[in-house]
């Protein structure tokens, strides 16, 4: 009957434009957008951490320390600590003044690495570095300041955070930066220059510790403050370690690809400082795979989060693997 035939149209017709429906709500819902997401936070640590350290006396030596943390910088260790805190449900708030001090460390060990005594370098993110312009003597105190108030800064600005968990993120930090972190892979790294001796094995040791253990501490102090479970810190820890190493096989391969220009720093100096990098070990093309690889394994890491909240250290693993400069 005709009747029959209206009514079935119509229900087709509206189950038809459910289905359209719900594809429009999948196909549309707008997609992660990293570059507004890494301004907007960005911009936010940059205000931090121009709070944080202001002009004061001794007036050369603040100076300095400005200088070089707020000559600009991708931020991506806050970016990594604020993300993670997110992630397990904390807020930016509580987790702004450990990304801080993981940017001041950073800073610290830029600006050490700089001098005529390590890396010896003219140039750091398209500016003189900073021995250039305040001297030798300032810049190593201003690093030693730096590195001072990072833990202080921690401490006296961290708020809503239960203290226990205030001291494991200090012990984390401490850790990251001491003779078993951040310092070991520097000098494991001098002594090794030169040498004909340096395998994918100390390879690996020296950029883990080098540029992997403070990705890893910002990431795990994020999910510290922000209250994940041990498992949940471990997962994250692994994850950070991922994209420790493939920070640094990218950098390797943009040193032997990329002009100074384009990066903002003395380009192809491993090769004329004769060190081992994972190009000159594997070539270009192996090592290229290699990043592939610990951006996949990184990424795995983060199956069972929410993946809305995910989304920000996701893009962070795929910028690392995919950055130009």
């Amino acid at each position: 009957p005709l009747s029959f035939s209206i009514s079935a149209a119509i229900a087709t017709r509206e189950h038809k434009e459910e289905e359209e429906d719900d594809l429009r709500k999948t196909t549309f819902s707008p997609p992660f957008n990293f570059k507004k997401y890494m301004l907007a936070k960005a911009a936010a640590v940059n205000a931090a951490l121009e709070a944080a350290v202001f002009m004061r006396d001794p007036v050369r030596i603040h100076e300095s320390m400005r200088y070089s943390l707020l000559a600009g910088g991708k931020r991506v260790r806050p970016m990594l600590c604020i993300a993670a805190c997110e992630l397990v449900g904390g807020s930016e708030s509580a987790a702004m003044p450990a990304a801080c001090a993981v940017e001041m460390i950073h800073t610290m060990s830029l600006i050490h690495d700089d001098l005529p005594c390590m890396d010896n370098d003219d140039l750091r993110r398209g500016k003189p570095t900073n021995h250039k312009v305040y001297g030798e003597d300032v810049a190593v105190l201003a690093g030693d300041a730096l590195l001072a108030f990072a833990f202080e800064h921690i401490v006296a600005a961290t708020k809503g955070v239960p203290p226990e968990k205030i001291i494991r993120v200090v012990g984390e930090l401490a850790k990251c930066v001491g003779s078993e972190g951040l310092v070991a892979g520097q000098v494991v790294d001098i002594s090794s220059e030169g040498s004909s001796e340096v395998g994918l094995d100390l390879l690996e040791y020296i950029h883990i510790h080098k540029t992997g253990v403070l990705l890893e501490g910002a990431v795990v102090m994020g999910a510290v403050i922000g209250g994940a479970g041990d498992e949940d810190v471990e997962r994250l820890r692994k994850f950070a370690r991922c994209i420790g190493l493939l920070f640094q096989v990218v950098d390797d391969i943009l040193d032997v690809t990329k002009s100074s220009e384009e990066l903002g720093k003395t380009a192809g100096k491993d090769l004329v400082a004769d060190k081992t990098t994972y190009p000159k070990l594997l070539g270009l093309e192996k090592s290229r795979e290699m990043a592939e690889r610990l951006n996949t394994e990184a990424k795995e890491q983060l199956f069972g989060f929410d993946p809305i909240k995910s989304a920000p250290l996701i893009a962070l693993a795929n910028y690392i693997a995919y950055r130009e400069n």
